[in-house]
């Protein structure tokens, strides 16, 4: 089996990242709440949007050393690799921030598969080859495609109902905050999970 993965907000967890980095520039209170949305509302709401478009940048460039990994995501990887499934990370992200310093988020990204020892040419379940950054949701489907996995997992549903999914392939939702239903846009469906712990299950039977 292929299986295809998301990077952002589906491997690559930024649960407090963008508070810690905010306080760390001085951008907003300690006391604000802890979560992304709250972060960019508070920056706008003084009108400081550039700000906040600054700081993803500098979240997803230099600061992937804040990032962690999703829980039992590892094991999830580790065991699809023992059975024989080959694994891809395709994910749509610009190269360079749109303001700020030129940092190269694809490079800053694949650093931080290596370090976290999912990407590598050893035990590494994935390897070096098998990632992909593309510039657009399109292009991305595109590559999917033309990998021709038999699942994709996202954490974005729109994603998994765009024009040019393959209609053979598997999609899985990760949604760990249980933001969305199973049923998205023209009654096309896809499988819905909350952690990794339930996607091993349901893909790999364990």
């Amino acid at each position: 089996m292929r299986i295809g993965i998301d990077f952002d907000n589906t491997i690559a967890c930024y649960d407090g990242v963008f508070h810690a980095a905010a306080c760390e520039r001085g951008l907003i209170p300690a006391n604000l709440a802890a979560d992304k949305t709250s972060v960019r509302d508070y920056l706008r709401g003084l009108g400081r949007d550039t700000d906040f478009t600054e700081l993803q940048g500098y979240v997803y460039g230099p600061r992937m050393d804040l990032v962690s990994v999703y829980p039992r995501l590892l094991d999830v990887l580790g065991a699809a690799r023992r059975a024989g499934h080959e694994l891809f990370i395709v994910s749509h992200k610009t190269r360079r921030p749109f303001v700020g310093p030129d940092y190269d988020l694809h490079h800053a990204a694949r650093k931080f598969l290596r370090s976290q020892a999912i990407v590598g040419e050893g035990t590494e379940p994935i390897a070096a080859d098998h990632v992909f950054f593309e510039l657009t949701k399109e292009e991305k489907v595109a590559r999917v495609a033309t990998l021709s996995c038999n699942v994709f997992i996202d954490d974005l549903p729109e994603l998994l109902v765009m024009d040019g999914f393959p209609a053979d392939m598997r999609p899985i939702l990760f949604d760990p905050e249980n933001h969305y239903g199973g049923n998205y846009r023209g009654g096309r469906t896809f499988e819905r999970y909350r952690s990794w712990a339930e996607i091993g299950r349901a893909v790999l039977g364990r």
